[in-house]
């Protein structure tokens, strides 16, 4: 099975380095990683979107995430980065 099709890859990254952006945007406050953790991260959210809409059946072998699903996907990704790396930060409490 191939997960994506033609330049189908390239316009998920694409995306999903947009739907990152506007995922920080929603969200705003500190981020661990800064801009770039923020950009892979959307990507992450796109490639995920789309594995998921393709199992449960919303979009093609072809089709990638569409730009709300990928924006979901970036957010619920960020929520979930700054909830693991929210207790690193200073030293550990007793």
């Amino acid at each position: 099975m191939e997960i994506f099709g033609g330049a189908g890859w390239l316009m998920t990254i694409l995306l999903g380095g947009i739907a990152g952006v506007i995922g920080k945007l929603l969200m705003p406050g500190k981020d661990p990683g800064g801009f770039v953790v923020t950009v892979l991260l959307g990507i992450a959210g796109a490639l995920l979107m789309t594995l998921l809409g393709r199992a449960i059946g919303w979009y093609d072998a072809n089709e990638g995430a569409h730009v709300l699903a990928a924006i979901l996907g970036s957010v619920i990704l960020l929520f979930i980065y700054r909830q693991i790396h929210k207790g690193r930060n200073g030293p550990p409490s007793l």
